[in-house]
């Protein structure tokens, strides 16, 4: 009887550990693995964008940026350069400074926005406008959390990024954009946008770079294998 009641003690207790060291292993997985297009600099060469003193990819609580002139800054910066990796790392640094500064946040977004409505009548200007309030968006979905500290809440940015991709013609940039946008679906089109996107850094050497680092910092996988792994698990049945 002893040996008994001590085997349903050690499996009650092992099931108890199993169950407890899985739960905080995708805990942990999800904390490290973060919203893609917050938890991970991109690399944009020697491209002025917001100031960054941080040698990760978060805010270190050092900085002293003044935020009320974030949307000022952000705008002056986008315009300058067309670049739309310059663009998805300077709206990533933005969405920092502005979870700690609402009223920042919220004048940002309407800004940018605006720019939908005023932007001249070539497919550049109107898609890079388009693809700046998509990603905004869906960055702000990422970080700022629900409608009460979200001011984008209720707007589809993956919407606004797939009219820029089709007013714009071949991106692969922007493909890299939507690819992580909806690396947690639709399945088909994250596919798609990871298969351009990847194809398209062959003659993209800032992309291919990109493609190449690590997410979240030297370990762990590469951009491109992050995409290509989520594509082969969507792929099986």
């Amino acid at each position: 009887m002893k040996i008994q009641c001590f085997r349903k003690i050690t499996l009650s207790t092992w099931l108890r550990f199993s169950i407890i060291s899985t739960l905080l292993f995708l805990i942990a997985t999800a904390v490290l693995a973060g919203p893609p297009l917050i938890c991970h600099s991109f690399d944009i060469g020697s491209a002025k964008s917001l100031p960054w003193i941080s040698h990760s990819w978060n805010l270190s609580g050092a900085e002293t940026y003044d935020t009320s002139k974030l949307a000022n800054d952000t705008i002056s910066i986008l315009a300058a350069d067309h670049t739309v990796l310059v663009h998805m790392e300077t709206l990533r640094r933005a969405t920092l400074y502005a979870r700690k500064d609402p009223a920042a946040a919220k004048q940002l977004l309407t800004r940018i926005t605006m720019g939908t409505k005023t932007a001249q009548p070539s497919n550049d200007s109107q898609a890079l406008t388009y693809f700046d309030t998509g990603y905004l968006a869906e960055a702000y979905k990422q970080w700022l959390g629900d409608a009460s500290h979200n001011p984008a809440a209720g707007l589809d940015g993956y919407a606004l990024i797939k009219e820029a991709i089709q007013l714009r013609g071949n991106d692969p940039q922007m493909e890299l954009a939507a690819a992580l946008v909806t690396q947690s679906g639709p399945a088909s089109e994250h596919q798609a946008h990871a298969q351009k996107a990847i194809a398209g850094a062959k003659s993209d050497p800032l992309l291919a770079r990109n493609l190449a680092s690590h997410f979240i910092g030297n370990e762990g996988q590469t951009i491109a294998e992050m995409l290509t792994k989520t594509t082969v698990a969507e792929q099986k049945p």
